[in-house]
């Protein structure tokens, strides 16, 4: 009883949501969009001719918006799950701390990229503080990862977590970019501690 009691208060939470609704009518895949537009628009992120790799891109909406405001770009998404074609965008399903698959997102691109985000999270367990470790390990595993692959005025956009890494990941930024901010957008939901690092410029 407790369990569908929780899944019929989510179900409601996203009826009345503005951003579950707008999705919807703008053809975007989830709310989660409406973040990265933000994001995008206070920090000034994404330009045409740019290289973008999506981590963790399912079910996609993040990869949706920079395939509908980079003209002339090359965008590769990776993800452990299937997720439907997006236009313009090279899909690998597969773990990018894998080697293998590593490979082959620097294969695609046979260079440094201009751009790195990534909008993961583990699935949560009810418990705040494991929730925030576990996504922490996810948003330092993709900056190491976007340390190797971006060009030195590269940018680097992750989800991250109020909680006991983030003192650890925001130490960790300043030692591989030169500006970082953190910044909580507005489509993020007041009781969510997710806040998002946006990081430039290697050093």
């Amino acid at each position: 009883m407790k369990k569908n009691k929780i899944s019929k208060n989510w179900i409601n939470k996203q009826r009345r949501d503005i951003y579950v609704r707008k999705s919807k009518v703008e053809g975007y895949r989830s709310r989660a969009v409406y973040k990265i537009q933000e994001i995008d628009v206070k920090f000034k992120i994404f330009k045409n001719g740019m290289s973008v790799i999506d981590l963790g891109a399912a079910p996609g909406s993040w990869s949706q918006y920079v395939s509908k405001n980079i003209k002339s770009g090359k965008i590769a998404s990776i993800d452990l799950l299937d997720f439907d074609k997006i236009e313009n965008i090279h899909q690998i399903k597969g773990d990018f701390t894998n080697y293998t698959y590593k490979k082959k997102i620097i294969d695609y691109f046979g260079d440094k990229v201009d751009v790195v985000i990534s909008d993961m999270a583990v699935n949560t367990t009810g418990n705040k503080d494991l929730d925030s470790i576990y996504t922490g390990e996810l948003c330092m595993e993709a900056m190491n990862f976007s340390r190797e692959t971006l060009k030195n005025n590269g940018k680097f956009i992750s989800k991250i977590f109020m909680g006991s890494t983030f003192n650890e990941i925001l130490s960790a930024a300043k030692k591989i970019f030169k500006e970082n901010k953190v910044f909580k957008p507005l489509a993020s939901r007041k009781d969510s501690k997710e806040n998002f690092i946006i990081c430039k410029y290697l050093r």
